[in-house]
């Protein structure tokens, strides 16, 4: 990516979404357009109980970007039960984290402002403004459908928390029909898929299915069903106009939204039916969202002056 000329006076904010497997950076402008400057992706640190490991590698990401020029503000996106209010990671149970305080551990290393939230929720934002619902009127649903399944909910530009919780449907246990006793994600999720088809991957599954193959096809319709079922409860609670699919599934195309389409159309036939759209932003929505809060930090903290490397200083000529 470009950097821009010497001499820019943008504020520029570094958005990172911590995920399971893989941490993403990236290094944008402030402001519309938001231009992208710079990007990378290491391993996610393991056997990191209290965070700090972690910690370690995104302020290794925050040194790195200021190498590039002007850094502003962090933020930071985690997965799990994620209190915004508080800076924690509540339970990120794929990362091994209960209440770890990382937005003050983030300030601490980096000296700079840190917005925190949860990737899901950051990856709504991020479709609410600028990806499949931008210029939408009412309300946004997002559901990424990935190694887990969780959903999240916008409006007038917010998300809504509750403490962390909103939105953690893929840990609702069904409770009637052949599925009794799994969890909506043992079914609705990628991995899920994957799981219950005996496949290495949800991908491999959706190949199957084009195939004709009668156990992935099964699989695959309890997916549909489940999938369709928490979309209409979600519409019918919070009503939102555009439902937006993420995650690795949502590159099946019409595999999944037309039977998921008609499912909808059966189960709200009697009610507003929400638009049904695929993600815009891919698996870059986190990184895009943490950008976000960390212009929200930015103005909280109220213009506080660029920070720059020496390598940078010299480049930019002094300029921040």
């Amino acid at each position: 990516m470009t950097t821009p000329p010497p001499g820019t006076d943008v504020p520029r904010v570094l958005g990172v979404d911590v995920g399971g497997t893989t941490v993403k950076a990236r290094l944008v402008e402030t402001g519309p357009g938001g231009r992208a400057l710079w990007e990378r992706r290491v391993p996610t640190p393991r056997g990191d109980a209290d965070g700090r490991r972690t910690v370690a590698a995104v302020v290794e990401l925050v040194d790195a970007a200021r190498d590039q020029g002007r850094l502003d503000a962090v933020g930071l996106v985690v997965p799990g039960i994620v209190d915004d209010e508080a800076g924690t990671a509540v339970a990120s149970v794929n990362l091994g984290w209960r209440d770890v305080p990382l937005r003050a551990l983030l300030e601490r290393a980096s000296s700079l402002p840190v917005g925190f939230g949860q990737d899901v929720r950051a990856g709504a934002l991020a479709e609410a403004a600028t990806g499949a619902g931008a210029g939408s009127a009412g309300g946004l649903a997002f559901v990424p459908v990935g190694t887990g399944l969780a959903s999240a909910f916008v409006e007038h530009g917010g998300a809504l928390v509750s403490g962390g919780w909103a939105g953690e449907i893929g840990q609702v246990v069904l409770t009637s029909g052949p599925l009794a006793g799994l969890r909506v994600e043992d079914v609705a999720s990628a991995g899920g898929l994957a799981r219950r088809a005996g496949a290495e991957n949800a991908l491999a599954v959706v190949e199957r299915v084009r195939a004709g193959d009668p156990d992935a096809t099964a699989a695959w319709h309890d997916l549909v069903v489940v999938l369709a079922d928490c979309l209409t409860w979600i519409t019918a609670v919070a009503a939102p106009t555009t439902l937006v699919v993420g995650g690795g599934l949502a590159g099946a195309g019409s595999l999944l939204f037309d039977p998921l389409g008609a499912a909808l159309d059966e189960r709200l036939a009697h009610s507003r039916r929400p638009a049904l759209v695929p993600a815009v932003h891919g698996d870059g929505a986190a990184m895009v969202g943490a950008a976000l809060l960390a212009e929200q930090a930015l103005r909280t903290a109220g213009s506080p002056a660029a920070t720059t490397s020496p390598a940078a200083t010299a480049t930019a000529g002094g300029a921040a």
